[in-house]
Formats: structure tokens, C-alpha cells, sequence
């Protein structure tokens, strides 16, 4: 069979066994330099409230939210996009 991709997909370098991490979204096991990681900062405050709170000079603090999605599930929410044939090899 021919190689695909000289990495296999991963970037996992020397790095010896990187572990695994579950999909957010389907619960899949994928190894953690294959799957594509989405970090969000999330308010536990209503929004209308974050407004009126930093009107009055509050700060509110903010949660960092990071989520593992295996490729298929990031395809399909559009954390990466299926690039074109010719684009494929590109890292950027």
C-alpha cells in the first residue's frame, strides 16, 4: 500500500505514545495529536447580565472550555474543511 501522508495523519514527531482523548461529540477514543482541539472562553452568566454588570465596572470571569473532536465530527461541525484535491498537502 502506498503512504499517504509522511506523518500518518499525526503530529506526533518522537514523541513516543501522546495517549488518547474521547470525541466531544460522538464519544470516539482518538489519539490526542490526531484530534483537532477547539478552545472557547464561556461566561456562566447570562449575557444581558455580563452588559449590565460591566456598565457598573465588574469583571466577570470567564471559563475556558477546551474540546477534542475526532476528524469526521470536525468535518461535520466545521472546525477544519475538506480542502481540494491539489490543497491537500498544504499545512496551512
Amino acid at each position: 500500500m502506498p503512504k499517504k501522508r509522511k506523518s500518518g495523519g499525526r503530529r506526533k514527531g518522537k514523541s513516543g505514545n501522546p495517549g488518547f482523548v474521547q470525541c466531544s461529540s460522538c464519544g470516539k477514543h482518538v489519539p490526542r495529536d490526531k484530534a483537532k482541539r477547539v478552545t472557547k472562553n464561556v461566561s456562566l452568566v447570562d449575557y444581558q447580565m455580563v452588559k449590565e454588570l460591566r456598565a457598573q465596572g465588574a469583571q466577570i470571569p470567564r471559563q475556558k472550555v477546551i474540546k477534542y473532536y475526532c476528524v469526521s465530527c470536525a468535518v461535520h461541525r466545521r472546525v477544519v474543511k475538506v480542502r481540494a484535491k491539489a490543497e491537500r498537502k498544504n499545512r496551512s
